[in-house]
């Protein structure tokens, strides 16, 4: 059967100790009731989790089966030959201050049996005073990260960086970072679910006790040379590409269609726009299939807005 519509997909509910209800009041989803949510999958394809499309002739069917059975079809061409599909596309509610925490780059992954992961930030909203940490002071050393660390008086050696809804941030393996309270985030990142916790200000977790910490394999994927990062511009259209994603963010005035033969993943970031008669409003996603990149996006009304998860040209 042939894929010439858009493919939406069954967002999968994360609770977390950090997390809030900004998914509902903001992006008009319906959560589960009761734990915090923190995180929202809308494209996943692990072993722990899988995306499955929730509407349409293709109803029932996992990401991981379009990859496996359809992966020209519905992905294009030119992606990596891996088992699985290898992007992960999430949306963060940071009601509360999240870890200070690194993901592994590619040797430490293989060393400590973990996957690589970098990722990438776009915030769909952020609160008066947002902030997140990335990376360290200008002059502070590993060594003098290390010795005050039992202290748990590190934010002063951490860069903290003043965010506005818009902005987007990259976050590369090896780069020590921290989320502040009153983030929402849309977040494409390679598809890993390592993250090492270097410090968790000294809070208790959702069943009642201290988090795990990861001090040895943080210590050793931790960039001590990241000094004062700063966000990417918002003057492109794309915001980032690395060698494993691509980020675009569209102001659709016109109809547009999507440009190469290849996937894009929306989500709807402002406005309504309508795409194979179906339409989406704000907090909708959605995947273009290669096979129907002819098929344009149309703004509804004024102020529509899409970010766009692609593969690196």
């Amino acid at each position: 059967m042939p894929f010439h519509e858009p493919l939406t997909f069954t967002p999968i509910y994360q609770p977390r100790i950090w997390g809030g209800r900004a998914l509902a009041h903001r992006l008009g989803r319906t959560l589960p009731e009761g734990e915090p949510i923190g995180e929202s999958w809308d494209l996943v394809d692990r072993p722990e989790a899988q995306s499955v499309i929730d509407s349409g002739p293709h109803a029932g069917t996992s990401l991981h089966a379009l990859w496996t059975h359809h992966r020209t079809s519905v992905f294009g061409t030119g992606l990596p030959d891996t088992l699985r599909f290898p992007i992960l596309f999430k949306i963060l509610d940071a009601a509360a201050l999240l870890s200070v925490q690194v993901h592994p780059p590619e040797p430490q992954a293989r060393r400590f049996g973990g996957e690589p992961k970098t990722e990438a930030w776009y915030f769909l909203n952020a609160q008066p005073d947002a902030c997140v940490y990335l990376g360290f002071r200008k002059g502070v050393t590993q060594r003098q990260f290390e010795s005050i660390l039992d202290s748990g008086q590190i934010e002063p050696l951490l860069h903290r960086l003043a965010v506005h809804t818009g902005d987007a941030i990259y976050v590369p393996s090896g780069r020590c970072h921290a989320i502040g309270a009153g983030c929402l985030i849309a977040e494409i990142q390679q598809n890993s679910d390592t993250t090492y916790r270097v410090f968790d200000w000294n809070r208790l977790g959702l069943d009642g006790q201290p988090r795990a910490l990861h001090r040895k394999e943080s210590l050793e994927c931790i960039d001590f040379l990241d000094h004062e990062p700063g966000p990417l511009p918002r003057t492109a259209e794309t915001l980032v590409e690395c060698p494993h994603f691509a980020l675009e963010v569209w102001n659709l005035e016109e109809p547009q269609s999507q440009p190469s033969n290849t996937f894009a993943f929306h989500l709807v970031v402002e406005g309504t726009l309508e795409c194979g008669g179906r339409r989406f409003s704000k907090g909708s996603t959605f995947l273009l299939p290669a096979e129907s990149r002819h098929l344009p996006l149309h703004p509804i009304g004024e102020g529509c807005r899409v970010l766009r998860a692609i593969a690196p040209r």
